[in-house]
């Protein structure tokens, strides 16, 4: 008799047999009575339903983690525990395993870039491929925000050549802007003329990672993870509008609904807009004490004159 339950049973069987009062039977086992008095505490969330939202949200996001789909259930009012969770997210089996490849140690020291320190400083760009429900081969091009973690675009078409890319990110620049630089891979397509030839009239820095390490692009290749577990192996693809509508619906859901670990699990929309505000109190820290004090004349370019005179 080692666990509660066994020590639970034991009563009850001798109490059967002997016909006796549970103090009696508890005496003769040297069994705390207290043990078998013992009713747990009911919780909000172990009651049947609350079991049911998670494993609900565990179907829906079935590559998120106990942490995410702690998260989620923070948002919906839910207040648990997050070890609750996890032990939960154990016992209804809700983890989906996943073959890892096997990787060799590397002698050589690994160069790290300088992680970014703003949003549009930095992008990551690069190519996966997927196919179709008829075979037909799919190639997605990703372009993200290396600060924000925000996914700016995902392309998809049976070929993006140069001249595609250039066409993606002149819609991006028209919306948002173009970064300092743009980490990429040797790709034909990235070390083409068409290339070189926008990056140089937009000044935008192209910045090539070292042959065989893509490791050195850990931003995009750590998304592109995500985006074949969550995504594309979690749907079939009949056509290309049907794959196009598809990844942009999972793109616009991992901007505003996924938490990012990296952001403290806030979403990147969220960072972002954080950002922007921290980033407008830096530029104009008095901006919400500015009011007339006095000759309008004295009000001018210099940050100084925004002063009531003495």
């Amino acid at each position: 008799m080692v666990g509660p339950q066994a020590r639970r049973e034991a009563v009850e069987i001798f109490r059967a047999a002997a016909e006796c009062s549970q103090r009696r039977a508890c005496g003769q086992l040297d069994i705390v009575r207290a043990l078998i008095r013992y009713q747990p505490r009911p919780t909000r969330f172990a009651e049947a339903n609350e079991r049911l939202r998670l494993r609900e949200l565990a179907t829906e996001r079935r590559r998120w983690g106990c942490r995410r789909l702690h998260v989620l259930l923070e948002r919906e009012g839910w207040t648990v525990n997050s070890k609750r969770v996890d032990r939960i997210y154990v016992e209804e089996k809700l983890r989906v395993s996943r073959r890892r490849r096997r990787r060799r140690a590397s002698a050589a020291a690994r160069v790290l870039l300088d992680a970014p320190r703003r949003g549009n400083e930095t992008w990551t760009m690069d190519f996966l491929q997927d196919a179709l429900a008829s075979g037909r081969k799919l190639r997605t091009l990703s372009i993200k925000d290396a600060y924000t973690r925000e996914m700016l675009a995902i392309e998809v078409d049976a070929s993006l050549p140069a001249p595609r890319v250039v066409r993606v990110l002149e819609k991006l620049r028209q919306q948002r802007g173009l970064p300092e630089r743009i980490v990429i891979d040797n790709r034909t397509e990235f070390t083409s003329k068409t290339m070189d030839q926008w990056a140089y009239e937009n000044k935008v820095t192209l910045h090539f990672i070292t042959p065989g390490r893509p490791m050195e692009n850990g931003y995009i290749e750590s998304f592109h993870d995500k985006f074949r577990q969550e995504c594309l192996n979690e749907h079939w693809f009949l056509t290309l509008d049907d794959a196009r509508k598809t990844i942009e619906d999972w793109r616009i859901d991992d901007n505003q609904v996924r938490p990012h670990s990296a952001l403290g699990y806030k979403t990147p929309e969220e960072f972002a807009a954080g950002c922007a505000n921290a980033e407008s109190t830096k530029r104009f820290p008095h901006s919400h004490s500015l009011y007339y004090c006095g000759d309008l004349s004295l009000l001018n370019s210099n940050p100084d004159a925004l002063t009531c005179p003495d």
